[in-house]
């Protein structure tokens, strides 16, 4: 049977499985009421594992592998009993850190990914705010040069791991002109004077993750913090974008897997009208179509990571990978908790919690409709003039 993965990838598989299952899932109840994560203790196990930083430069304490590595960690996290704490492993390994290592100095890659990478810092990425969330380009936090440093003042919103990060990845206004032109990433230590967490937001779902409000007052951080050249910003942040909504999407898939077959069992299990529930057609035809949905899914997946490997464009596919998640979610999310009844609807079973961390992925990372819109214009279909 055809397979992207090596018995090296399965190997590793079997290793990131069982530290889910050991260190994620039997805490998981605790975290969610704590509404907060333990990022540094897990990130830490997680670096003396290897499991962080594997496609950056050994150099820096990487594996030096291939995305392959990064594929097998983000499907084993989606398998976890919450959404909230692969999120939080996926922020530090796949949204704060790439332009990081790709674009970063020596010394900035030394002081901040190596620590990343072993699980000694926290990251956190630092793009939306009050007034622009999707629409990147609307940002207002800026970065004033001041000698050789920069001082950034403003706020960031809907920051993961916003609580407990050590540094953020932040992207900037340095620049006069207005629009996408102008920006910068910058990375900021959290313990810089002028900087505050605000408060963290209570949501719906994805409990255990810490989504903060950030201000940055005053912060003067060395204009040796920056990614890249000044101005390009924007650039590196859409290119590191592209790899959020790949994680998204690759642990998404593997969590709707997930439920659906905890309903097949459910429904095999659970009697009605003198008969196991999933002997009705209409409910075994419904999850094979959304088994169907979902390897369809996954093989959208692979071929973006095929894509990325290959140093390929992947901005079309990725967003439509990213959207197909976001609304499948919901899709199985709705149908699951139908099809376990009142049981569905208690917090007793694991249906609730997915229905609410589900609804997420059609928001975060860029919404559905800028999805869409990015798409039409790759397939050039958007309105004339």
């Amino acid at each position: 049977m055809f397979s992207y993965f090596t018995a090296e990838h399965d190997a590793f598989r079997r290793t990131v499985r069982r530290f889910v299952e050991t260190e994620i899932n039997p805490h998981v109840e605790e975290w969610e009421a704590a509404r907060l994560w333990p990022a540094h203790e897990l990130l830490k196990k997680m670096g003396d594992l290897g499991l962080l930083g594997l496609g950056y430069p050994e150099e820096y304490g990487g594996g030096g592998v291939d995305y392959w590595y990064n594929t097998v960690l983000l499907e084993e996290l989606g398998r976890a009993d919450c959404a909230a704490v692969p999120m939080g492993i996926a922020v530090h390994t796949d949204m704060a850190t790439p332009a990081l290592a790709e674009f970063g100095s020596d010394e900035l890659k030394r002081r901040f990914l190596a620590p990343a990478i072993a699980g000694d810092m926290v990251a956190a990425i630092g793009v939306s705010e009050p007034d622009a969330g999707s629409d990147v380009a609307a940002i207002r936090t800026r970065a004033t040069a001041d000698g050789d440093d920069y001082v950034i003042n403003g706020a960031k919103m809907w920051i993961t791991n916003g609580a407990q990060a050590d540094f953020v990845t932040l992207l900037v206004r340095t620049g006069g002109e207005r629009g996408f032109r102008g920006m910068s990433l910058i990375v900021v230590p959290t313990a810089t004077p002028g900087f505050h967490v605000s408060r963290t937001l209570e949501k719906m779902g994805n409990h255990a993750s810490d989504t903060a409000i950030l201000t940055f007052e005053d912060v003067r951080v060395p204009q040796a913090n920056r990614i890249g050249a000044e101005g390009m910003g924007f650039i590196l942040q859409m290119k590191q974008f592209q790899k959020e909504r790949l994680a998204g999407s690759l642990m998404s898939t593997v969590g709707m897997e997930k439920m659906i077959r905890l309903t097949i069992d459910y429904t095999r299990g659970r009697q009605a009208f003198g008969r196991p529930l999933i002997d009705n057609q209409w409910i075994h035809f419904r999850l094979a179509e959304l088994l169907t949905e979902v390897e369809a899914l996954r093989q959208l997946n692979y071929h973006c990571v095929r894509l990325l490997i290959a140093g390929e464009d992947l901005t079309k596919e990725v967003s439509m990978a990213k959207l197909k998640a976001g609304r499948l979610a919901r899709e199985v999310a709705d149908t699951c908790v139908q099809f376990h009844g009142g049981m569905g609807y208690v917090e007793e079973y694991p249906m609730a919690r997915y229905f609410r961390d589900a609804r997420l992925l059609s928001i975060g990372g860029g919404a559905d409709e800028i999805m869409l819109g990015i798409i039409a214009k790759y397939e050039n279909i958007l309105p004339k003039g």
